[in-house]
């Protein structure tokens, strides 16, 4: 067992802080912290998306399960929602651009957003694979 944040987890300190999200159909607030010991990101929801609370928490960080030497490739998450939903997340941050898949990496469900020159806004939107999906913005507050 490593002592040590694994080095990959370093792309998603552009997140750590407060964001105001917007879009046509989204409206509110999320935080990103980092878990004590720096092995998790932290995500606390709470906005209004097509007129119903989304409130809920993430945790974003490499998989390790039980028994295993070493985490696995790519860096996972898991929401839980205040009305009882779960879901799992793919993360890929980098200068560019954020990439949350639904799921595993190349689901047909993902968000796929570009981070301004200076780090402060990150613009995309989601994509369903039945045709939906919402745009939004993030903007930092804090």
């Amino acid at each position: 067992m490593t002592t040590q944040p694994y080095p990959g987890l370093k792309n998603l300190d552009k997140l750590v802080g407060t964001w105001n999200v917007s879009g046509p159909d989204i409206n509110g607030q999320v935080t990103y912290e980092w878990m004590e010991g720096g092995f998790f990101l932290m995500q606390h929801v709470n906005f209004n998306h097509s007129g119903h609370a989304v409130k809920g928490i993430e945790i974003i960080g490499y998989e390790l399960p039980f028994g295993a030497e070493k985490p696995g490739e790519n860096i996972k998450s898991r929401y839980c929602g205040s009305g009882g939903e779960t879901y799992e997340y793919t993360y890929e941050v980098d200068d560019d651009t954020l990439t949350i898949w639904g799921g595993d990496k190349g689901s047909p469900a993902y968000y796929k957003g570009a981070w301004s020159a200076d780090g402060k806004t990150n613009a995309g939107a989601w994509v369903y694979p039945n045709g939906g999906g919402y745009e939004s913005t993030m903007t930092r507050a804090s």
